[in-house]
């Protein structure tokens, strides 16, 4: 608490994204974090997880701090929509991953069920051919031969090779069908950004409502073609609906960056260059540094340096600007770059830490709560060697355990060891 009320002194001030999500142990325990400095503003537990709940909890979170929050980030659950949109008069940004949860949920398990079936269609449909190819051998190999007529063995092959071809195709199609449902989910991470990540130009927002109408178009002729329930329909439904709300964001996010390069009065060169060369390329950066395939890595990084190259040169007025001019561009667009945020999967990953604790100890106290809070913020430190309440407040502070050790005392020495008396013998007085 000190350092906090020490760091928050000399904070500027930060228009933030909060992320926030509950989870339960059995208790509830609400968790609003940060995205960007990964700072957790909170984490408390509560009686309920209403929208005046939230709100208040959020509220002693930021007091003291020098920050507005400008937008949410979490699912769709109609308290912390509430909370976010009426009391805080932010922008909700929904979470991507539940619109592609629902499409899973509403398509993997039935269409995995579809491909197993087919395959056991297959190995029946072949053992009838085996049983017939072995019949006709059996046949044949009767010495002598039954009289009568022989059995209609080409037939019956032939009826059983049909019948095999038919259902290599029945499951070679249930098998597409399963690998154009994984497809679509990836589609929905690949299409919802405000930039092309092929050419790393601004897509306009009617090119990426285009891009989810042909997405659930798609989605609608897989559930026709593998006839899928009422109930798995009804989850595609769901996540279509939130094609609204992505929309939104996105309108939000070009807004919020216009105002933010305008009010910086720069020549019309110098605004040109930041909204389609240094913004888009320091967010195609983030994209790559979350991948986590090399490939698309390496072509992200590859064409946000392509993007960055023109500055460079030396007729570039981004170059004729001071040095210190030159950096609070740059941080201007790591911020606007910031700005998009379609995930609250830090607060998720909090909650399962969380819940590993809780596991161990079977009860997570305040006061237990409050240190593993400050673990996290004071003394975990990424690969650049800074904490979350480094990055959040914009300053270093005190090593958490220099604190610690000064804080508390030394422990006290080791007991003594006692001499033993002797043991005695048990069996020297029978011998004597």
């Amino acid at each position: 608490r000190e350092q906090r009320a020490l760091l928050a002194a000399g904070m500027p001030h930060r228009a933030i994204t909060a992320a926030e999500d509950e989870t339960f142990h059995p208790q509830i325990l609400l968790v609003m974090l940060e995205p960007v400095s990964n700072f957790l503003l909170a984490e408390q537990y509560a009686a309920d997880r209403t929208a005046a709940t939230w709100t208040l909890a959020l509220r002693d979170a930021l007091a003291g701090l020098n920050v507005t929050v400008m937008q949410g980030t979490s699912d769709e659950a109609t308290a912390l929509r509430r909370h976010i949109e009426t009391d805080f008069l932010a922008h909700h940004s929904p979470d991507l991953f539940h619109g592609q949860q629902e499409v899973s949920k509403g398509t993997s398990l039935h269409l995995a069920r579809q491909v197993k079936q087919a395959e056991g269609r297959v190995v029946a449909a072949q053992g009838r051919l085996d049983a017939a190819r072995a019949a006709e051998r059996a046949y044949e190999a009767q010495s002598p031969r039954p009289c009568g007529r022989p059995p209609a063995f080409a037939a019956r092959i032939e009826d059983a090779v049909a019948a095999v071809v038919q259902a290599e195709a029945d499951h070679a199609q249930a098998q597409t069908r399963q690998t154009d449902a994984r497809d679509v989910v990836r589609e929905l991470g690949t299409l919802y950004h405000p930039y092309d990540l092929a050419h790393g130009q601004a897509q306009p927002v009617e090119r990426i409502a285009q891009r989810f109408a042909d997405v659930w178009a798609r989605l609608q002729q897989l559930a026709d073609a593998a006839d899928l329930p009422t109930r798995a329909r009804e989850r595609l439904a769901k996540a279509e609906r939130l094609t609204i709300q992505f929309l939104a964001t996105i309108t939000f996010f070009f807004a919020t960056v216009q105002a933010k390069v305008e009010a910086l009065n720069l020549s019309p060169a110098l605004e040109h260059a930041l909204l389609t060369q240094v913004i888009p390329a320091l967010y195609l950066e983030r994209v790559a540094a979350r991948s986590t395939h090399a490939e698309p890595r390496h072509r992200l990084r590859a064409l946000s340096r392509q993007l960055l190259e023109p500055l460079g040169q030396p007729d570039h007025p981004f170059n004729a600007l001071p040095a210190t001019e030159r950096a609070r561009l740059e941080q201007v667009a790591g911020d606007c770059a910031d700005l998009f945020q379609r995930s609250s999967s830090a607060v998720e990953g909090r909650n399962g830490q969380l819940s590993l604790h809780h596991h161990g100890r079977h009860r997570l106290s305040d006061q237990k709560l409050a240190a593993l809070t400050a673990v996290h913020n004071f003394h975990i430190r990424r690969a650049d060697g800074t904490t979350a309440a480094e990055r959040f407040f914009g300053h270093a502070h005190a090593a958490l355990f220099t604190l610690v050790l000064q804080r508390m005392p030394l422990p006290p020495p080791p007991a003594r060891r006692r001499p033993r008396p002797p043991k005695p013998l048990s069996l020297l007085p029978v011998a004597a």
